[in-house]
């Protein structure tokens, strides 16, 4: 079924591949998310993973060998905030709408240091459109002092191909933002497959 229908504790599993001191491997991984939840597992150390019964020295050096590798592939500034600095970093923040059945439309806020500083879930449309609205995007860039916008969208059809529709919101956008001094810098549409860049 593919490594994204896991549950979190079964992809930690995967890393652990064994159990432990009578312990299976996603008895293990359960302790571990239940002391570090996936928003805090960026920050955990090797102390802290030793602290967890069943976990010996391989397994918390594989724990921090994917911890290290995610925040090279994301960018992670030493704030613990993702760097976006490319379209791929981008497009890495958005992977989990590609396979939504219907159109979620998102933004990524930026400060003027291409930090992320806070992801917004704007809109949840029909299988072939949603409604977004200038104000419901750039509403939060104001409240986190945010410089700089990405939005994007899933097209459920399969097809990366923008509509008019899809067009005229990014102009919209582009305008409100240039009015407020903040950025629109992308609109992305992306796919299970593929993605495209209006901007």
């Amino acid at each position: 079924m593919g490594v994204e229908n896991l549950s979190n504790k079964e992809l930690l599993a995967v890393l652990f591949r064994t159990g432990r001191a009578g312990k299976s491997a996603l008895d293990i991984a359960e302790s571990v998310l239940k002391r570090y939840p996936k928003e805090n597992i960026l920050a955990v150390s090797f102390s802290d993973l030793k602290r967890i019964s069943g976990i010996d020295i391989g397994k918390a050096c594989t724990v921090l060998a994917a911890v290290e590798f995610t925040r090279r592939a994301i960018g992670t500034h030493q704030s613990g905030r993702p760097i976006i600095e490319s379209p791929e970093q981008a497009l890495a923040q958005l992977y989990d709408i590609r396979l939504h059945k219907k159109e979620h439309f998102v933004a990524l806020y930026l400060n003027s240091r291409g930090e992320l500083v806070h992801r917004e879930n704007i809109s949840i449309g029909t299988v072939n459109a949603s409604i977004v609205h200038p104000r419901e995007v750039f509403l939060p860039a104001l409240q986190h002092s945010a410089s700089a916008v990405i939005v994007a969208h899933n097209h459920p059809s399969g097809s990366a191909d923008p509509s008019p529709e899809d067009r005229e919101v990014t102009a919209r956008l582009r305008e409100a933002g240039s009015l407020m001094g903040i950025t629109l810098i992308q609109h992305f549409i992306v796919t299970e497959h593929s993605n495209y860049a209006i901007l």
